[in-house]
This record gives C-alpha cells, structure tokens and sequence, in this order.
C-alpha cells in the first residue's frame, strides 16, 4: 500500500468498515476488460478470512464468468464525503473507508449453505433475522466469496480550521 499512513490493520476496523459499507463491488475476469458489478452482501469472518454471500439470478453473464475463473476481487467502501478545496482545485479530495480483498468466489450448493448466505445477506442488509427455507432459496442462487488477501484504508475528514 503506497499510503501506509491510511492503511487500517486492526481487524475490529476492518469489519466496521465491512459492516457499513452494505455494497459490495465484485470484479470477475471478462476477456481482456474487467466486469465490476455492485451487490448486496453478508458476511462472516472466521481465521484471518472474510466469507462474504451474495445473491442472483441462476443464469447470465455473471454466471458464465465465474464457471469460467473463480478469482476475483471486491471492494467495498463507506463514509464517502469530498473534502473542500476552496477555489483551489487541485486541493479538492475526499474522505472515505475502504477495504479491497482479493480471493476465489463458488456456486453454494449444499441447500443448507444456500440458507446460511441468504441469512447473512438479510442479517447485514436490514440488521434482522428472518426465516428462510429451502423453498424460498431454491429460485435464486447463492454464492460464496473467500478472501484471504485483504487490505483496508481510510482518509478522515480534515477537522475544519
């Protein structure tokens, strides 16, 4: 990380920043150009890994790229607010939080997993819990994203004169 002064390593600081967030920004490999895509998401975060569940439909692009590679890498980020640089454009910025992870993303296919994702997904999303069955999971598919190699920055609002 080119600016260790804004790199976070506390994992506490990590996980608020994963817990704010609520987006989660899924790059897969298309060709020669990157396929970004913004999702909802839950999570968990067990030994040094962050397992984050997403949802979508059971066919498209989206799909067909992750059976074709499973690496990937997300990007989340939250407190996002430009930073005022007057009438000088050049000191304009922003203040933000973020955390970049890179990892192999798979198709959940245990019915019992594929509830365990949606219930992360609603639990991070609306802060509830909610009953899930394998009837209500059954029309959508579930995937789950590893991260082991992760990284987190921030750059706080400067405090005003």
């Amino acid at each position: 990380m080119r600016r260790s002064d804004r790199e976070i390593t506390a994992i506490p600081e990590i996980l608020d920043i994963v817990e704010e967030a609520k987006v989660l920004h899924l790059g897969l490999f298309d060709g020669e150009y990157p396929y970004v895509i913004p999702l909802h998401y839950g999570y968990e975060y067990t030994d040094n890994t962050l397992v984050f569940y997403v949802h979508g439909a059971k066919e498209g692009h989206k799909i067909e790229l992750i059976h074709a590679n499973q690496n990937v890498c997300v990007e989340l980020e939250c407190n996002m607010e430009i930073v005022s640089g007057g009438d000088v454009p050049c000191k304009y910025g922003a203040s933000y939080a973020s955390v970049i992870g890179r990892g192999k993303i798979e198709i959940v296919k245990d019915v019992q997993e594929k509830i365990q994702g949606l219930n992360c997904i609603m639990k991070n999303q609306t802060g509830r819990e909610f009953p899930i069955n394998a009837q209500m999971a059954q029309p959508v598919e579930v995937m789950k994203i590893t991260i082991n190699d992760f990284t987190a920055k921030s750059r706080k609002k400067p405090e005003p004169k």
